[in-house]
């Protein structure tokens, strides 16, 4: 190794440590990472969705259709999930993993709880009123929208059933610990994407 590249090396180790960052942090820079990328994602699709809202030549329209009660209280269940997976993460923290499992299950049907309240109002969009991702611009820009939110949904709901089973069968890692929190992180801003779905879709945009 030459010594140009140690000098790089040692620059890079000293702005590590200016900014208090090890390997360890790695996991946390990555996620970080992608977040922002999926920030920019969502609201890349809530312009879109905000561009075409009200271009659609023919019917129906989000106030014809859209329940705000129902997705008011889906928020709820969704909203509720992240203080439940907070208050497994502070069990995790404290070294009492059974009541960190439990958070996690009751966060997972808090979570699949959503799932099924929005395949519920897509059930009733589709068959009752009509509206198909095909049907106008508002179709195709709605289920795209909450489509890739319902998604992002899922994989939070498989990755917290993963880390459950950890802690169920005590094979709960270092690295797997670190992965609680990155799970949590990933929660809370499916969550927080969410409330700015929630009022483009079915507040502001009605």
């Amino acid at each position: 190794m030459n010594a140009g590249s140690l000098a790089n090396r040692s620059e890079r180790r000293r702005a590590a440590a200016e900014f208090g960052l090890g390997a360890h942090d790695a996991p946390r820079i990555g996620m970080l990472a992608f977040l922002c990328s999926e920030a920019a994602f969502f609201a890349t699709l809530i312009i879109a969705y905000l561009t075409y809202l009200g271009q659609a030549d023919v019917g129906p329209t989000p106030g014809e259709i859209l329940s705000l009660g129902l997705a008011g209280a889906n928020t709820v269940v969704l909203l509720s999930s992240s203080v439940t997976l907070w208050w497994a993460s502070q069990a995790m923290t404290a070294g009492r993993t059974r009541s960190a499992c439990s958070g996690l299950i009751v966060t997972i049907l808090l979570g699949s709880l959503f799932l099924a309240g929005t395949a519920y109002e897509w059930r009733e969009l589709i068959d009752a009123r009509g509206l198909t991702i095909s049907t106008n611009l508002f179709g195709t820009t709605y289920y795209t929208l909450v489509g890739c939110h319902a998604f992002h949904v899922t994989l939070g709901v498989l990755a917290m059933l993963v880390l459950a089973g950890l802690l169920a069968s005590r094979a709960l890692s270092a690295g797997a610990s670190r992965g609680f929190e990155l799970v949590e992180w990933y929660w809370h801003f499916v969550d927080g994407v969410w409330i700015a779905v929630f009022l483009v879709v079915y507040v502001w945009g009605r």
